[in-house]
């Protein structure tokens, strides 16, 4: 059902983008729970299959009913936009119990026989201890789910914050919202997001503005949610999933052209990434990673900008058509 987000003058001036460690590492935890999830990840989520071995998300999968309302303060709007995971963390588990008991109590209406569980009572009836076991698991989950391919994960999502922004430098609010997600669009002054949800509402944002929220591991889903005190938010799959997890083809012709390591450098940017990204990507120790980046920018293969205090490269047309193949 939709979810008709009513823009006034002030919210078109809080219109903001973030990355959020704390987001992927909960989107992530649901993905190992949804079938319809797996498509893009199906690589990521073998390679986990070991790695999971004793880890228990109980606890959280408590708070993630497949339809239902996941409580806010788990994975509450970052305040800047890079956030990190330690800064994230310790917001969660700053969280007020009173403020944790009422949202988790939302919370397990949505599934059936949840708050008279036993995990459910124990949660209401000791949300401090609830906060912090939440935060246990999710920084255990962090470590192994998330941490490992986060420069990956980061500098794709830093990539599309950047193609975002362009769009809206270009064609205002209609521009940004034209392909953010097939379920998101612009009419007027109100955003609509169909989500999962069962009730349609409609939303004022009374100033508050919205935060955008790419995400990897959302994907195939579109999430509109936050009521105050916290800043209305849309979570959205970031583009490029599609070849996040395979590893770059480089043909025989473009590595005796370019040499193996250089035409491999060339091939992984299929979306626009950092030196460090790439590095860990290709095995490759950032040093040599940036000599052939700055050969493949001099011959005209590649352009770079910077993004914060990053800097993002990406191929050009020529660059394009030369690891296609011609």
């Amino acid at each position: 059902m939709p979810v008709n987000l009513h823009f006034g003058a002030d919210d078109l001036l809080r219109i903001r983008f973030a990355v959020s460690a704390l987001c992927e590492t909960h989107e992530a935890v649901r993905t190992l729970r949804r079938a319809d999830r797996h498509g893009y990840h199906t690589p990521w989520l073998r390679r986990m299959r070991e790695t999971l071995a004793g880890l228990d998300l109980t606890p959280l999968w408590l708070f993630m009913p497949s339809s239902g309302y996941t409580p806010d303060f788990l994975g509450r709007p970052p305040d800047t936009p890079l956030a990190g995971f330690d800064d994230e963390l310790a917001r969660l588990r700053a969280t007020d119990p009173a403020l944790a008991r009422a949202e988790m109590a939302k919370s397990l209406t949505g599934t059936p026989g949840a708050a008279r569980s036993g995990r459910g009572r124990a949660a209401l009836a000791d949300p401090a201890r609830a906060v912090r076991e939440l935060a246990e698991v999710t920084e255990r989950a962090w470590r192994v789910l998330i941490s490992p391919d986060w420069p990956r994960l980061r500098a794709l999502l830093e990539a599309e914050i950047a193609y975002r922004s362009r769009q809206l430098a270009d064609g205002g609010l209609q521009r940004l919202f034209a392909d953010l997600h097939p379920r998101v669009s612009w009419s007027g002054d109100t955003l609509t997001v169909r989500t999962r949800t069962d009730v349609a509402r409609m939303q004022d944002l009374d100033g508050r503005g919205v935060l955008l929220l790419p995400s990897v591991f959302v994907w195939p889903d579109v999430v509109s949610g936050f009521e105050p005190p916290w800043q209305p938010t849309v979570i959205y799959p970031a583009r490029g999933i599609g070849g996040l997890w395979t590893e770059p083809e480089t043909g025989p012709a473009l590595a005796r052209l370019l040499g193996a390591n250089r035409a491999a450098v060339l091939a992984a940017l299929d979306t626009p990434s950092t030196t460090t990204a790439l590095a860990h990507r290709l095995g490759l120790a950032p040093s040599s990673v940036s000599v052939h980046l700055s050969v493949l920018r001099d011959a005209g293969l590649l352009a770079s900008r910077r993004h914060g205090h990053q800097v993002l490269y990406e191929r050009t047309p020529l660059g394009i058509t030369l690891a296609a193949g011609g």
